[in-house]
């Protein structure tokens, strides 16, 4: 998919896939920070708030089987520019519905908002992991702390708009001018890209996403990563919400527990890579999610804000690597990086879209805060799997 490239063109292309990844966290966040101000306009229930959340999933899910092929037929820069132009107008949407307080018109925004984005951050971590490799070191976890860095700055404003008054939908139409600016330019930088061609006699066919699908390694591996990202997701979509329903919270407290959560992702994410380097992704895998797994119960049943926020933040130190870290192992094999990222990411993404419209269902019977207990079984499973994600051995 990519020809040679040169050392100025591998560092601009790490540094324009890192701005992208930092402008999908800041839109991420613009929106999860703010969930219980959607609730108070629209006037829902926490599982209503969950079948508004599943229309992004829905969306994002129809998406990403198919990113692959198109990112195979138009590239990583312009299947960026297409899904962040997309994220953009239907960001817009959901601004303009929350103004007129309408549930309809924000559920179809949210819809193709999920299209846009499952576009946009399957093309990213092609684009992510072709860079990697051709580096010759371990980078993706710094284009996931970039994600979480803008997710990080996008919780802070969520917060201080909170604070300040400011409404949802002018937050809104702030960020979607970002995205459409920094989609359409960025990606200019990354690295070059041959459209697919037919092979030439005697040449073997590039591998399929259909051949990757029935890779029994890449399933293994995607199962880790949707056992593993659910953690990170319930996160991003019910920690606010959590602590003003259980804790009493006021809304800008907590936009900044999720701030602190995804800081902590953040810092563990630009570290982390050592701590693979040196112990491997089967141990850091596995202790992430023992860490994850810690941090919720100390969330779970804090008896105060301060306990709470000591466990959002072990929490997002367990969330920060196992995506990453999911992305590099499917990638192992560059002939077949394309095929079996978009594979992974897919069943990655079930969990991180769909998983928390379902824990928002179980919480309107046993309260959010209670609900996020149920993530603790996904992390059982990948902890038991984790040994999928050992590197493939040269051959």
């Amino acid at each position: 998919m990519t020809r040679t490239s040169t050392a100025p063109q591998l560092k601009a292309a790490a540094a324009a896939t890192f701005l992208i990844f930092g402008i999908n966290g800041l839109v991420f966040a613009s929106w999860a920070a703010r969930i219980p101000a959607v609730t108070e306009i629209l006037h829902i229930s926490s599982g209503q708030m969950g079948s508004l959340l599943l229309c992004v999933a829905v969306g994002s899910l129809i998406a990403l089987p198919t990113a692959g092929l198109v990112v195979g037929r138009l590239g990583t820069a312009n299947t960026v520019r297409a899904g962040g132009l997309l994220a953009a107008v239907a960001g817009a949407g959901v601004a303009l519905s929350l103004g007129a307080a309408a549930v309809p018109g924000t559920a179809i925004s949210l819809f193709f908002l999920g299209i846009g984005i499952g576009l946009w951050d399957v093309s990213q971590n092609i684009e992510g992991a072709d860079v990697e490799h051709r580096l010759g070191r371990t980078i993706m976890p710094q284009f996931h702390a970039a994600f979480s860095g803008g997710a990080f700055v996008g919780a802070l404003v969520g917060a201080g708009l909170a604070t300040l008054g400011v409404g949802l939908p002018e937050h809104l139409l702030a960020i979607t001018a970002v995205v459409a600016a920094a989609t359409l330019i960025a990606p200019r930088y990354f690295l070059p890209h041959t459209p697919e061609q037919a092979p030439a006699a005697g040449e073997a066919r590039p591998p399929r996403a259909a051949s990757a699908w029935r890779d029994g390694r890449t399933l293994l591996i995607g199962v880790v990563v949707l056992g593993a990202t659910l953690t990170e997701g319930a996160g991003n979509d019910w920690i606010a919400k959590a602590s003003v329903d259980g804790l009493g919270a006021e809304q800008s407290t907590g936009a900044l527990l999720f701030a602190v959560f995804v800081l902590a992702m953040t810092a563990m994410r630009f570290f982390g890579g050592r701590a693979i380097d040196v112990y491997g992704r089967v141990a850091v895998l596995r202790a992430s999610m023992a860490a994850a797994a810690a941090g919720l119960a100390f969330f779970v049943f804090a008896g105060n804000i301060w306990l709470a926020t000591a466990g959002a933040a072990l929490w997002g130190v367990g969330a920060a690597l196992a995506f990453p870290m999911g992305m590099s192992a499917a990638a192992d094999d560059p002939r077949h990086a394309a095929a079996r990222v978009s594979v992974v990411s897919t069943l990655g993404y079930i969990a991180f879209l769909a998983g928390p419209p379902l824990l928002g269902y179980l919480g309107d019977l046993t309260g959010i805060r209670l609900a996020l207990l149920a993530i603790g079984a996904p992390i059982l499973v990948a902890l038991l799997l984790a040994g999928a994600a050992r590197p493939l051995r040269a051959s």
